[in-house]
């Protein structure tokens, strides 16, 4: 019976903060966590910006929440155009119109490019292909602004009965690979309709591609071009191409096929913005992982000649070249203001 008043007693001990001054602390700890999140975002922003040997170089476990925070907030500033810069040069020369190339097709002009490149012509797109690796070396095709096809069933791989060095669609099975599109099944299937697609499954178009490579940061530069990048900037031609090493005795093989597996793959992507000639340069390593964001790939185009042993846009004029190919954008291209939501759902979810 005595137990009772010493509980009374610690119950009235108990001091409850006012109303007001809880919510008070509420808002101080509210202010407190979002202004550090913006500290978080503005650095990491700033930190992300940096050439991809720069970041590795400087990463370590306390940069960890800089790199997370950076990248998903430059993703989305980068989209609507706040921050980084474009590579945008003038020029009087109009775009070509329903053509495969830009300006030109790819010109070897020494390793690691293998010296027997032989050029596939597929009507909407075109491979450059290697009977010593078994896979495109390069490959080009260009987008229409409008989707004029609904989804369509994806069909079979199917070797490429009118090249002797094409595999099968069998040699990829259970190599730890996917069978990776140069040019991708989804922009020309909504653009020119079932009969292109069906080239682009043809194994000639088809290069080793680890799967978080292929079914990330690859596919989400796929989307971009396709569905986004087409509804601002009109007709897109792209570039896409796999680089390998020079010396045979160093490839690396699919295991019980004679397919070389590609060191690193990259996409240059161009378009006629208005009155000038917009150009993007990407390289990613085979080892890219899932979430990686493809903007840390970006390099010059004179880095890609070098790292490739090609020569873009052979015909464009020098004076024009020359700025183009020197200048680093240090952003993936902005996106209209009412895509913003696709964009989001098409990374984070």
């Amino acid at each position: 019976m005595k137990s009772k008043p010493a509980k009374q007693a610690s119950k009235k001990g108990k001091k409850k903060l006012p109303a007001g001054k809880g919510r008070l602390t509420a808002r101080i700890s509210s202010a407190v966590m979002a202004l550090a999140l913006a500290v978080c975002c503005t650095v990491g922003n700033w930190y992300v910006r940096h050439p991809r040997e720069w970041l590795e170089e400087h990463d370590a476990f306390y940069t960890a929440p800089l790199r997370y925070f950076g990248d998903r907030s430059a993703f989305v500033t980068d989209a609507l155009g706040w921050t980084g810069h474009d590579t945008v040069y003038d020029s009087d020369e109009p775009a070509p119109t329903n053509e495969v190339f830009f300006a030109g097709a790819p010109v070897r002009t020494g390793d690691p490019a293998p010296k027997d490149i032989v050029m596939l012509r597929r009507g909407e797109f075109a491979v450059g292909w290697s009977p010593s690796l078994r896979h495109p070396v390069w490959a080009a095709y260009h987008v229409a602004r409008d989707a004029r096809f609904g989804p369509i069933k994806r069909p079979n791989f199917q070797k490429d009965r009118s090249v002797a060095s094409s595999p099968s669609a069998k040699d990829y099975e259970r190599s730890g690979y996917d069978r990776g599109h140069m040019v991708p099944n989804h922009a020309i299937v909504s653009r020119y309709g079932p009969d292109e697609q069906r080239k682009t499954f043809l194994m000639t178009n088809i290069a080793p591609q680890r799967p978080a490579l292929n079914r990330g940061p690859w596919r989400e530069l796929e989307l971009f071009i396709a569905d986004l990048w087409t509804a601002r900037y009109g007709e897109i031609w792209v570039i896409v191409g796999a680089i390998s090493r020079t010396a045979p005795n160093e490839r690396a093989l699919l295991e019980n096929a004679s397919i070389d597996v590609p060191e690193h793959y990259y996409m240059l992507i161009a378009a006629q913005d208005g009155d000038g000639v917009r150009t993007l340069a990407i390289m990613l390593p085979q080892t890219s992982r899932i979430g990686d964001f493809p903007v840390h790939g970006i390099v010059t185009i004179n880095e890609l000649e070098e790292a490739t042993g090609l020569s873009f846009f052979p015909d464009m004029p020098k004076f024009l070249s020359r700025p183009i190919k020197a200048d680093r954008p240090t952003r993936l291209w902005p996106i209209r203001l009412h895509d913003l939501l696709k964009l989001i759902l098409m990374r984070f979810t």
